[in-house]
């Protein structure tokens, strides 16, 4: 564990899990103390998990950066990686943290081999700009719709939600300056549908997508133009999952995840070589 303190002031904190040179970063408001992140480096990965600014114990920020937020996120990243002499690196984000990633693919392509992309929407902005978060904190809306569905026949899998919704009642309440942030949603400020598909056009960083079947944030409609959109691409879907996935499966995730970046470093591609003889 350690911070990250830039010319600004702003610090920001990581946690390290695992060690070697094939990095993996990601960036979030929080993470789960047993999730995609502390596996993958259980399978070979070196990870740092960067708490987004603005979000105990990386520095409180009362700027409000309207619709640049997701850009200072991914410029945080870079900064990080900067810090820890960490050149190219693999980027890996769920749900908001997925949200960065694709600004990190636009503003930082040089600095990213690959993206795994775990819910990542990103919105559609007919839906709006404001985040879930912020409208639960503001009272427009009670509670986000279920995030995930009932579980059939894995008794395994219960126990895991039931010690995850123990740890988030654990947290210690949010501080004001945190609870007053708005990020919105990712990709905003290109104010349309088709605008927003025009830049995920361009993005040509190997992506691997990760989504649940029945996901009401990062609908699986989404995510398919998504897919559809990005050149260099691979999206796997699974049945009787939801948003909180990448805390759900986490073995199959994380194996469908190694997968996907041992043959992009092989080979550059998303797929296995194809060998066809004249």
């Amino acid at each position: 564990m350690g911070k990250v303190k830039l010319s600004t002031g702003v610090e920001l904190f990581y946690a390290e899990y695992g060690k070697g040179d094939r990095y993996i970063l990601s960036a979030q408001v929080g993470f789960a103390p047993n999730g995609m992140q502390q596996k993958l480096a259980e399978l070979g990965y070196h990870v740092i998990c960067i708490t987004l600014r603005g979000f105990a114990p990386s520095s409180y920020v009362t700027e409000d950066y309207g619709e640049n937020w997701y850009d200072v996120f991914a410029d945080d990243v870079v900064k990080v990686a900067d810090a820890l002499g960490i050149d190219r690196f693999v980027y890996m984000g769920a749900s908001h943290g997925a949200g960065l990633g694709w600004h990190l693919m636009l503003n930082h392509p040089e600095r990213v081999s690959s993206f795994v992309a775990v819910v990542p929407g990103p919105h559609s902005l007919k839906e709006g700009t404001m985040s879930y978060r912020q409208m639960m904190m503001q009272g427009i809306i009670d509670a986000p719709p279920p995030f995930d569905p009932p579980i059939d026949d894995d008794a395994a899998r219960e126990l895991r939600r039931e010690r995850r919704a123990e740890w988030l009642k654990s947290l210690p309440e949010a501080d004001p300056r945190e609870r007053a942030i708005d990020y919105g949603r990712p990709l905003m400020k290109y104010k349309n549908e088709e605008t927003l598909c025009e830049k995920l056009r361009s993005i040509t960083t190997p992506t691997l997508i990760l989504g649940g079947a029945e996901d009401p944030i990062s609908t699986p409609e989404l995510m398919m133009r998504t897919a559809k959109c990005l050149p260099h691409c691979k999206l796997v879907m699974y049945s009787n999952c939801g948003h909180n996935i990448d805390t759900d499966l986490i073995e199959e995730l994380c194996d469908e995840t190694d997968r996907f970046l041992k043959q992009v470093e092989k080979t550059g591609k998303c797929y296995a070589t194809v060998s066809e003889k004249p």
